[in-house]
C-alpha cells in the first residue's frame, strides 16, 4: 500500500515563495504520475500541476510561469516551487499519485497568502 504525505505549507506575503514537498512510500512503481491539486474555501478542488516519471509537466493556466513541479524519482518525492504568490493562491494543497492505475491522495497542507 502507498502512503502520500505533504509538507511545506504556511503563511507568506503576496509576492513571496513557498516550496511544497510530497513523499510517497510503500509499493511505488517507476512509471507513475504525481500531481498537485488545491481547494480554496467554497471552491471545488482543481488541478495545479502534474509530472510523469519522464519529467513531462503540465500546469494550470493560472500558475504558469509562477509554479514549478519537479520530482526526485530515487526518493519518490515530488515538489512544487511556488513563486510570485498571490492571495488567490490561498488554498489547501493536496498531493496526488497515479500509481499503476491506482489513485492516492495526501492529507493536504494549508497555504495562505496575505495581501
Amino acid at each position: 500500500q502507498v502512503q502520500v504525505v505533504e509538507s511545506g505549507g504556511g503563511l507568506v506575503q503576496a509576492g513571496g515563495s513557498l516550496r511544497l514537498s510530497c513523499a510517497a512510500s510503500g509499493r511505488t512503481f517507476s512509471t507513475n504520475i504525481m500531481a498537485w491539486y488545491r481547494q480554496a474555501p467554497g471552491k471545488q478542488r482543481e488541478s495545479v500541476a502534474s509530472c510523469d516519471s519522464a519529467g513531462t509537466t503540465n500546469y494550470a493556466d493560472s500558475v504558469k510561469g509562477r509554479f514549478t513541479i519537479s520530482r526526485d524519482n530515487a526518493k519518490n518525492t515530488v515538489y512544487l516551487q511556488m513563486n510570485s504568490l498571490k492571495p488567490e493562491d490561498t488554498a489547501v494543497y493536496y498531493c496526488f499519485m497515479n500509481n499503476g492505475g491506482l489513485h492516492y491522495w495526501g492529507q493536504g497542507t494549508q497555504v495562505t497568502v496575505s495581501s
